[in-house]
């Protein structure tokens, strides 16, 4: 079972190497939207979008509704978004920390 578990994980973890991919989630944070309103934000073309959901969908990461011929995605799980914001929020605190860095080592030098 423990293994079974690593395997699902490591899964779900390859969905998440797409930037495009993460741009979706995020953009479905807040609602559901349709195909056409996610090819606007997210700047893609359609075919590319929908092998992106086409994944996303496959993995149960997201859920879609059928309204007459639009097709509407949303985020079955909140926990999704908890995982991407911490994911995120150690990003940024990285890359705060190597600026902090960078910073030190110009002053430093300048001080030379």
């Amino acid at each position: 079972m423990k293994n079974k578990i690593y395997e699902l994980h490591a899964q779900m973890c390859k969905v998440f190497t797409s930037p495009k991919r993460l741009e979706i989630l995020n953009l479905l944070r807040e609602k559901e939207l349709s195909v056409g309103q996610l090819v606007k934000k997210a700047n893609i073309r359609q075919a590319n979008l929908s092998q992106h959901l086409s994944i996303l969908r496959e993995k149960g990461i997201v859920k879609t509704r059928r309204a007459g011929k639009t097709i509407y995605y949303s985020l079955p799980n909140p926990k999704i978004i908890k995982a991407f914001d911490i994911i995120r929020e150690m990003l940024l605190e990285r890359l705060t920390a190597n600026d902090r860095l960078i910073k030190d080592i110009c002053k430093w030098r300048s001080n030379d």
